[in-house]
């Protein structure tokens, strides 16, 4: 995970010229794959230690889920700066008996005692960031183990207290610090100056962790194993619980997280969200997931030319104007819909669609204002800034069971704070800090107890017409997941790239006013053209790097793909 130094803009404030909108090409006449020779199943993750650990329980006889829970205990462990049994997950799972998919929300929810005005100080301004991430005010209720535990009831074959033997062994025995580890330990960011992180992360002789270095972590053994005998009891209810609580409660600025906020959470289970894409299915998580927003970026690429367009100026140009609309309904309009309306049919109906892709012009104009889905109330334009601390994986098993999990603890090292030998997550800085603008129009993200923050997490899975499967992908990296997840699936369905080579091109990211970019990583005629369109890259940190990982099924088999950026790889057992 690389450390940001600032966060790209989300609000936006300005016109957008209305223009005539691309012709509407025709989709291409076939899927992109046949189903697939047989295969014994596929995973693909941020670490070669978790890879293994998936690919043993699929050795065993497990399933995709089975082989989920065992990837998220060994990530937890190797990658902490991302992910971890103090966090929170979205989980999109495809069933190849039934052809049917199921969304998982083990989302972090704020405790009963949160306020609105919760990260706003005694002047009534926000908080500044960093001093609201190390706050105990940053901490909600982990959902990550509630939710793998859920799934598993429903898709497991093997006993669940067996699929963590790998996380208990690496945290006994010790694991070569990965370098991604050690760079975010030495690394800026606030949490990493934290004491718990400090403590954890420095060698006798008072140097920080190399790349390499061998790290042991008794605590997180102990952790694991009581959590393969009690289930995520272990976690929400007794000793684990109590010090979780009490370390939120302590300075500086104490949450207001109790054991009965603990107790309490339960993880969501629902039919995923689905919407044509072409002569595809593409499924992901419901709000508060960045799923919708994802479908509804497709939704704007399937009324232009982009598919005629692979990998030159015309094609990324079409990509930044989408990206652009879709930021801006997302931003505005997106929440838990457990407490606001969130206009999500509105915001993928067709003609709705047709209106904003006609603002889609030959050169780009200002930034779009949000539009007016039908249904959608008014809202405030939304001041949250959604650091990433994230990862992603997909499984594959022999029958043909997908998981397709985005987890996270929110950012590097999460609050900063450990308890039990994991790291604690900031998931509530991603509500807004301001829950009205100045006029009190809500904001549909504001901060609520017992509501769940909105997320950029959009973990996706792709079906031809026969819902038969062909891919799966999804990535960290703050609100830029967005912009990656669908760079990745135009690359796959629409440039007929293979997963790896769609996962490697450059990243865009266009939520405003900026068009953020890996500029150097673009051709440059593209760059030339691309300014011609009025399309100005800038180099920069604006976001997480994306760690995409994905599956693909072709007429040979599975294919997958690990994002180079990062340290994952994608093996079959």
């Amino acid at each position: 995970m690389t450390v940001q130094t600032r966060f790209l803009p989300l609000a936006i404030a300005a016109l957008l010229a209305a223009c005539a909108a691309p012709a509407k090409v025709e989709p291409p006449a076939a899927p992109l794959a046949a189903r697939p020779a047989k295969s014994s199943g596929m995973v693909a993750a941020a670490n070669p230690m978790a890879v293994e650990a998936g690919l043993r329980v699929l050795r065993e006889g497990g399933s995709a889920v089975d082989a989920a829970v065992a990837v998220q205990a060994v990530l937890g462990l190797v990658e902490p700066q991302s992910s971890g049994l103090g966090g929170g997950a979205f989980m999109t799972y495809y069933d190849a008996k039934t052809r049917s998919v199921t969304a998982y929300d083990g989302r972090e929810t704020a405790p009963m005692g949160a306020t609105p005005d919760m990260f706003l100080g005694a002047d009534g301004k926000p908080l500044d960031r960093a001093t609201a991430i190390l706050s105990g005010r940053s901490t909600g209720v982990p959902g990550a183990v509630a939710m793998l535990a859920m799934a598993q009831a429903d898709h497991g074959k093997l006993p669940w207290n067996r699929l963590f033997a790998d996380a208990e062994r690496l945290a006994d025995q010790g694991f070569p610090a990965p370098g991604r580890m050690a760079m975010s330990a030495a690394s800026r960011a606030p949490q990493a100056s934290a004491p718990d992180a400090v403590a954890y992360f420095t060698k006798p002789d008072g140097t920080k962790i190399q790349q390499g270095d061998i790290v042991r972590n008794a605590a997180y053994a102990e952790t694991v194993r009581r959590i393969a005998a009690e289930g995520p009891k272990a976690l929400l209810e007794g000793t684990i619980a109590e010090a979780i609580v009490a370390r939120v409660h302590q300075d500086p600025i104490p949450g207001a997280l109790s054991l009965e906020d603990m107790k309490r959470y339960r993880p969501k289970k629902s039919e995923a969200l689905c919407r044509p894409y072409r002569v595809y299915i593409v499924c992901t998580p419901g709000a508060p997931s960045g799923g919708p927003a994802v479908l509804q970026g497709l939704g704007l690429l399937e009324r232009t030319d982009i598919a005629a367009h692979p990998n030159d100026a015309e094609g990324w140009y079409l990509f930044s104007q989408a990206s652009r609309l879709m930021y801006a309904d997302r931003d505005r309009y997106i929440g838990d819909p457990a407490f606001v309306d969130v206009p999500v049919n509105g915001l993928l109906d067709p003609t709705y669609l047709d209106e904003r892709a006609k603002l889609i012009g030959p050169t780009a104009g200002p930034p779009p204002q949000p539009g007016l889905p039908p249904g959608a109330k008014p809202r405030a334009p939304d001041n949250t800034r959604e650091p990433g601390g994230t990862t992603h994986f997909v499984v594959v098993d022999g029958a043909g069971n997908v998981v397709s999990m985005t987890t996270t603890v929110e950012s590097i090292f999460g609050s900063g704070r450990m308890v039990a030998g994991f790291f604690l997550n900031n998931q509530l800085t991603d509500f807004s800090f301001s829950p009205t603008d100045k006029d009190g129009l809500p904001v549909a993200n504001a901060v609520g107890p017992g509501k769940r923050p909105r997320s950029s997490m959009a973990p996706s899975i792709v079906l031809d017409r026969d819902r038969n499967f062909v891919a799966a992908v999804g990535s960290p990296g703050g609100p830029a997941i967005l912009a990656y997840n669908l760079k990745a699936l135009v690359g796959v369905l629409d440039w007929r790239l293979p997963m790896q080579d769609a996962i490697a091109l450059p990243n865009l990211i266009a939520p405003g006013p900026f068009y953020a970019a890996e500029v150097d990583k673009f051709a440059p005629e593209v760059v030339a053209g691309l300014a011609a369109k009025g399309v100005n890259l800038q180099s920069g940190p604006g976001a997480e790097g994306s760690g995409l990982h994905g599956v693909e099924v072709t007429p040979q088999g599975l294919r997958g793909g690990a994002d180079p950026r990062r340290e994952g790889v994608a093996l079959a057992p």
